[in-house]
């Protein structure tokens, strides 16, 4: 149906091209695309950048053209008051306005003149009204980004000085240290020839020594000799007087019999003889005077007491520590600026609760605690002081220096009553023996002292150590003195003979501080890394070793049950160990590293001490 009802107009065939009868014509390769194909891969992309280059200048210069066809129709009057009547929010007014403007249209009140379009200086006016506050928007904008730039820049600029102050001051202080070892470096080379002198003359007196022991040993075998050559006389006379020898001597014997006979005195020795027993004689006499000068002693001398002392805090070990007890442990309560540069030492007063604190600044002072008040200041070192200890009775403070004197201060004459000062360098260390007429000190000279306070002299010189001892301590109520030193070893030496009694080896760094718990049987020790070791004493074997690190610990101390060690870091806090849990904590509150802790008797309180000027109160 559809197609009888279809008109054509015209009918046209339009033929089906075909590939196969199209002739194409061979082009010749030219050189120039030869070349194009040769080209490397950086030109092949500098053309492609090119093409892409003036493509965009193309659409540019497009966009250019179609912004320079494009017309702006002006706004006629109406409609400029209505935009104006839009853009201020004025709705009522623009309600209004239409509705009189149209009345006015309809009724032809209105003139031609009044439709004509708007003139250009106020389209101009509002389009640069319209960025003006554009552009006033970006200039705060770039100015709150200026005002920040310049802060950045001011901070930087600071931050650069500081930098290169510290730079400077770094610089200035390698070059003093690069002084200082190049004096020492020379000191120490002024005594080689003393050194080397003085090690010919010891293999000398070890070498007269020897020979004199072999003389010696000699000696004793010829008069050993003499004495049963002299027996053998002594019997042969007894055989004689009786009349009836026992037995008939040799022809050799007889003869010897006869000379000796001729020559012996009334004592039955002969000239050679009698000149042994008399060289033997004289070097038993020369013996004895010797011993007799060794055992001289002054007249004012001290007697060591016996070593069976009973020490009275025994009774707090058996307590468990009151940290322990307590929720939350200890809690700093006060704080105090102590000196006017870094607290070095504490010491408790062993009957009232005052403590003593030294310092980097020269001087000792006396507090009350808790209260903190000031009781007392002393001053007459000439270096940082390093340590103080309390006189057993309280009355007395003895204190070591960097300016290697160790100083008696009696508090009833408020002074300093004596000074010694046969340390070589800088004084680490001091402790009062138990019954107070002993005071033992440690040096960075490689030795320690024991001082006799009746007779202001030094009873011992402690050597063994092979680098600075760093502490000592007495135990309680003995006569055993506890040292510990750079060389990273622990001794135990007895105070009445001077000897070293027992080493304690372990640590692999050097041992900064070492102390013993009240029942006097185990030792904790730290050194320069952050580890903190405790020893037996009775099995002279290690019980545990801590790693608390990786900060240097400066210095430890027990608690009056034994139970618990504080020990000082230079990380600014102070590391509580529980020795049978083996558990760290840490308390925090100073703001450099700390130098020193202590606990009171009864286990109430701590106290501690740092490079922050401060000593601070826990409890």
């Amino acid at each position: 149906m559809a197609d009888e009802q279809a008109y054509y107009i015209e009918k046209h065939e339009i033929p089906v091209d075909s590939d196969e009868e199209f002739n194409y014509e061979e082009i010749p390769l030219e050189d120039d695309y030869t070349s194009v194909v040769e080209e490397d891969l950086d030109t092949a992309l500098r053309v492609i950048n090119e093409a892409k280059g003036d493509a965009e200048a193309a659409n540019v210069q497009g966009t250019q053209l179609e912004r320079s066809i494009l017309t702006t129709r002006p706004e006629v009057v109406d409609d400029f008051v209505r935009n104006f009547l839009v853009r201020m929010g004025m709705q009522k007014t623009l309600n209004t306005f239409q509705c009189e403007w149209y009345e006015l249209q309809q009724k032809g009140a209105i003139r031609d003149d009044y439709s004509t379009d708007v003139p250009d200086v106020y389209t101009q006016n509002g389009n640069l009204e319209t960025e003006t506050k554009y552009l006033r928007k970006e200039v705060e904008k770039f100015k709150k980004a200026a005002m920040q730039a310049r802060e950045a820049y001011v901070k930087l600029r600071k931050e650069r000085d500081y930098h290169r102050m510290h730079h400077r001051r770094v610089v200035q202080e390698k070059n003093a240290l690069v002084t200082e070892i190049k004096k020492l470096k020379a000191h120490y080379a002024s005594y080689e020839p003393t050194l080397r002198h003085l090690k010919t003359k010891y293999e000398t007196a070890m070498k007269e020594k020897m020979l004199s022991k072999l003389e010696k040993d000699r000696a004793l075998g010829q008069v050993t000799g003499l004495q049963n050559t002299l027996k053998n006389i002594d019997a042969l006379k007894d055989t004689s007087s009786v009349g009836a020898p026992p037995f008939m001597p040799a022809p050799s014997q007889r003869m010897c019999k006869k000379g000796l006979e001729l020559s012996v005195d009334e004592n039955g020795l002969g000239p050679s003889q009698r000149a042994l027993v008399e060289e033997r004689k004289k070097q038993e006499a020369g013996k004895d005077m010797a011993n007799a000068g060794q055992q001289k002693k002054h007249e004012n001398d001290s007697e060591f007491p016996v070593d069976s002392g009973i020490n009275p805090y025994l009774i707090y070990a058996k307590n468990s520590p009151g940290h322990l007890t307590r929720t939350g442990g200890f809690r700093l309560t006060s704080t105090y600026q102590a000196h006017s540069l870094a607290v070095s030492s504490i010491a408790l007063h062993p009957r009232k609760q005052i403590i003593a604190t030294t310092s980097d600044d020269f001087t000792w002072k006396m507090w009350a605690v808790p209260s903190g008040d000031l009781v007392m200041t002393g001053e007459g070192h000439t270096d940082w002081v390093s340590s103080c200890d309390f006189h057993p009775s309280g009355g007395k403070l003895a204190t070591g220096s960097g300016d290697t004197t160790v100083k008696i201060w009696d508090f009833s004459k408020a002074e300093c009553v004596h000074t010694f000062m046969e340390h070589k360098h800088a004084v680490w260390g001091v402790s009062w023996h138990a019954c107070g007429d002993f005071l033992a000190t440690c040096s960075m000279d490689n030795t320690s002292k024991v001082w006799d306070l009746n007779s202001l002299r030094c009873r011992y010189t402690l050597r063994g150590h092979t680098d600075s001892v760093n502490s000592v301590q007495y135990v309680p109520y003995s006569n055993t003195i506890l040292t510990s030193s750079a060389d990273k070893t622990l001794s135990l030496w007895d105070t009445r003979t001077g000897l070293c009694a027992q080493t304690f080896y372990g640590h692999m760094y050097s041992i900064n501080s070492a102390t013993f718990n009240t029942k006097g049987d185990t030792i904790a020790s730290c050194d320069s890394y952050g580890n903190l070791k405790l020893f037996d004493v009775r099995t002279l074997g290690q019980l545990a070793s801590v790693d608390i690190g990786p900060h240097p610990t400066n210095h430890v101390s027990f608690d009056s049950s034994g139970q618990l060690l504080a020990v000082s870091s230079n990380d600014s806090t102070v590391k509580m160990y529980e020795v049978s849990s083996g558990k760290v904590t840490s308390l925090i509150g100073h703001e450099d590293a700390v130098q020193a802790t202590l606990f009171d008797r009864a286990g109430e309180f701590l106290v501690s001490a740092g490079s922050d000027y401060t000593v601070r109160i826990w409890s």
